[in-house]
């Protein structure tokens, strides 16, 4: 369901984190992960692991073992698979414990890092088509296979995030860990952008909106008459995190819907179906499954409204009317991101993109969304890009960019890379906080190990009990 809304070159986390990230980058993962999927299918997995309720089956140590050994990886000395199993411990302990404080991950969340995943893989391998050839799958089946561990992963990440929120590093800290790393093992920086943005979303025309409406009102009555609501959602709702599971979100606090939804969803009695409501995704009916306290569980209907040629002509005008202007120097593009651009949470900070992976301006330029990184080949740094589409999560938008900065590859010093060294530090001190806060939870949390790891070398050492 809609919702509101470091990964430092030096953040580590710990060792196991950077191989998944690896792992999660790359296409190598997808092939085994789809293979082995398939092979399951047909054979009897094994619980090698209990973290509370949670348990971890034997097929998951080897998926990501097979994961890695196809990208290459050696894992000098270590036993890779103990490694693997462990980290997957860590992850259960870690939502074991979400569990019990209560924090979630909406679907909606899980669905915009599928894909964010998919345009990863898509522009990697080329294209949305080239990638369902290349795995002779679907983008929906493949998300639905990678759904569960993009969840995993992601309450892994809010609890991590909770027991470490309340780290941070003094200047002073930063110049001492500055001054102690030697010369020659400070590490080179690649290149890095500051883009600024001015966007224009092109306008849903009344007429559109009115078709919708009385396509929901359909929907609203046939489930008066006795229809089902879920079978209706499979079939029509356009949100492909919860479609397939009939509309159902999930127990989902309010925080983590959109205002318009929650304020409709939270005021429902069970089992009534709401008016149609209007949010930033689409339009929704929604009924009320039941509440628990401040979290409810919901199906809705979502139905995206159709954009009209010349509303998508009319944006590409309005920006090339401002980018005119600009090259003329009627008006600085700073100004023209505050006073014309729709994007909210650019258009106040001059259009300046900010980077979600490590909370600063800065990209590699691989790291830049697809529409953009490609756009910005074509700049140089100060000029102002023609209007192109892009289309992020399902929303599509025009945009104008211009590229503010730009750094070279160089070795890492404090004046340039501050915030680097920062991060740095910030994550030395929660990996000792993590260290800490693991070792207490297994100490309090029921875990059962297979006999077969009985003897394994952990790092943590408190898992057999």
């Amino acid at each position: 369901m809609p919702n509101r809304k470091t990964n430092s070159k030096f953040t580590k986390l710990s060792h196991m984190h950077n191989i998944f990230l690896k792992v999660c980058t790359s296409l190598a993962l997808l092939a085994v992960i789809f293979t082995t999927s398939q092979a399951q299918d047909n054979s009897v997995d094994k619980i090698i692991a209990v973290v509370g309720n949670q348990v971890v089956l034997k097929s998951d140590v080897e998926n990501r073992f097979l994961s890695l050994q196809a990208q290459g990886y050696t894992s000098g000395g270590v036993d890779l698979k103990t490694e693997i199993f462990e980290d997957l411990l860590i992850q259960k302990l870690m939502i074991a414990q979400a569990q019990v404080d209560s924090i979630e991950v909406t679907e909606q969340e899980v669905e915009n890092d599928l894909q964010r995943k998919m345009e990863m893989y898509i522009q990697r391998i080329g294209s949305k088509e080239k990638l369902e050839q290349y795995f002779n799958k679907s983008i929906v089946d493949m998300k639905n296979e990678l759904r569960d561990d993009t969840r995993n992963e992601k309450i892994k990440e809010k609890m991590q995030a909770e027991i470490t929120k309340n780290i941070f590093a003094t200047p002073a800290e930063v110049r001492e860990l500055y001054k102690s790393i030697p010369s020659d093992s400070l590490p080179i920086i690649p290149g890095e952008l500051q883009v600024q943005q001015i966007v224009k979303n092109p306008k849903v025309s009344n007429a559109e909106k009115d078709r919708i409406r009385e396509k929901l009102r359909g929907f609203r009555e046939r489930v008066m008459k006795g229809e089902s609501f879920a079978t209706l959602a499979v079939l029509y709702s356009e949100d492909p995190g919860s479609a397939q599971r009939g509309g159902e979100l999930g127990y989902t606090p309010r925080a983590n819907l959109v205002p318009e939804f929650a304020n409709e969803a939270f005021n429902l009695k069970p089992e009534k179906i709401s008016k149609i409501v209007e949010s930033e995704y689409g339009f929704h009916i929604i009924k009320l499954i039941d509440r628990k306290g401040e979290r409810i569980n919901v199906r809705h209907i979502l139905l995206k409204p159709r954009i009209a040629q010349t509303e998508r002509d009319s944006a590409i005008q309005q920006l090339d009317s401002i980018a005119d202007m600009i090259r003329n120097d009627k008006i600085k593009f700073e100004e023209a991101a505050y006073y014309y651009s729709d994007d909210k949470d650019t258009r106040n900070n001059g259009g300046l993109i900010v980077n979600p992976y490590n909370a600063t301006s800065k990209f590699e330029k691989e790291s830049l969304p697809p529409a953009i990184a490609k756009k910005v080949n074509d700049i140089k740094i100060g000029e102002i890009s023609e209007a192109f589409l892009d289309v992020q999560q399902g929303k599509e938008s025009y945009k104008l960019i211009k590229i503010k900065s730009e750094t070279k590859s160089h070795k890492a010093n404090l004046s340039d890379d501050w915030s680097q060294f920062e991060n740095m530090l910030k994550s030395k001190k929660q990996q000792v906080l993590l260290n800490k806060w693991i070792s207490e939870k297994q100490a309090s949390t029921y875990i059962s190990i297979d006999d077969s790891y009985k003897n394994a070398a952990f790092r943590f050492k408190d898992w057999i009990k």
